[in-house]
């Protein structure tokens, strides 16, 4: 009996066992079925990633499904990019599928791109396979936006001219890290126009020759630190804007006429201050004369009482007063005051 109760208790445990046994492979198969797609995939396309791969890449909070495209594609297109490389592009923060089509653009175009410059471009926060793109195909970009209407500058003449061109610029990869973007081709395109149209001595030329702004501007070699190469710079509109020199002389006119109405006025100010001045001093003169003319009698009136004075003396003073204001009347003289006070 004890034997059997023993055998009894030994299978027990070996069921428990083959059961948790056979949990653990449900469990296990359960979880490399989430993976069995992706193997096929890469197995079919001949990309060399195996299953545990795909559940590393899970565990490292890696997208297995954008690793299995990109390195089927690559596969597909002859390129030898490692499943690690990729790997740790995406976890830098990268765009895995776009580096890889720039890859596979850039060797059909035979640019001579390598995946750790791509990742470079990428990770720098440029659209590798937009640069690869316009690399092979040049961009127009206009000079000004659409939307700011045209470049605005004066000849000497003082006619204001605008204009309007495109620039075909293609991305160059070598300096597509740390390279100015568009918005400084625009600036350095625009500010060459404003120079070229400045320098024209009429705005004649301009519109004769508006090739002769395109040439003069490619030739300063805008392209200079940025990541482009300027292939041409066209002309695509010309017209006449206001004239700004005979404004401008407008406006210094009528600021010179200000200045010479304010000097005008401050002359008239002095003139008026310096008449006043005068006036005063008449008026003080013609007090000094009536006080002392009001002295006259009394002199006088002493001189009879003194015995210095005779009558014959006074009605000849008389005389003389009258015959003095007879000839001021007939000369006109209007002051026919009586010095004497009389």
């Amino acid at each position: 009996m004890l034997y059997l109760a023993q055998d009894t208790g030994d299978s027990n445990i070996l069921i428990y066992v083959i059961a948790a046994l056979l949990l653990l492979l449900l469990i296990l198969v359960i979880f490399l079925l989430k993976f069995i797609n992706l193997w096929i995939q890469a197995y079919m396309s001949k990309a060399a990633i195996s299953l545990f791969q795909l559940v590393g890449m899970q565990l490292r909070k890696v997208n297995p499904t954008v690793i299995v495209r990109a390195k089927i594609s690559s596969v597909q297109a002859g390129l030898e990019i490692g499943v690690r490389d990729l790997e740790a592009h995406y976890l830098a923060g990268g765009n895995v599928i776009n580096v890889v089509s720039s890859l596979i653009a850039a060797d059909r175009a035979n640019l001579g791109l390598d995946f750790r410059r791509s990742a470079a471009i990428d990770l720098a926060g440029r659209n590798v396979l937009e640069a690869v793109q316009t690399c092979v195909n040049p961009k127009v970009i206009d000079c000004p936006h659409p939307s700011s209407g045209k470049v605005a500058a004066m000849a000497k003449d003082g006619i204001q001219v605008l204009a309007r061109a495109r620039v075909t610029v293609r991305a160059n990869i070598n300096r597509l890290v740390g390279g100015a973007t568009e918005e400084t081709i625009i600036a350095r395109v625009g500010e060459g126009i404003v120079s070229t149209i400045g320098s024209s001595n009429t705005h004649k030329e301009v519109l004769e020759n508006p090739d002769m702004i395109s040439k003069t501007v490619l030739a300063k070699g805008l392209d200079a630190g940025t990541a482009f190469e300027i292939l041409s710079i066209d002309i695509a509109d010309v017209d006449i804007g206001e004239n700004i020199g005979s404004r401008l002389q407008a406006d210094q006119a009528e600021a010179d006429k200000r200045v010479a109405q304010a000097k005008a006025e401050e002359r008239r100010a002095m003139a008026v201050a310096a008449e006043q001045e005068q006036t005063a001093a008449v008026m003080e003169n013609r007090a000094k004369v009536v006080l002392a003319e009001a002295e006259v009698p009394k002199a006088m009136a002493d001189a009879f009482r003194s015995g210095n004075l005779g009558i014959m003396d006074y009605y000849k003073m008389r005389n003389i007063e009258s015959d003095t204001k007879m000839r001021r009347q007939i000369a006109g003289d209007t002051d026919d005051a009586d010095p004497t006070g009389s």
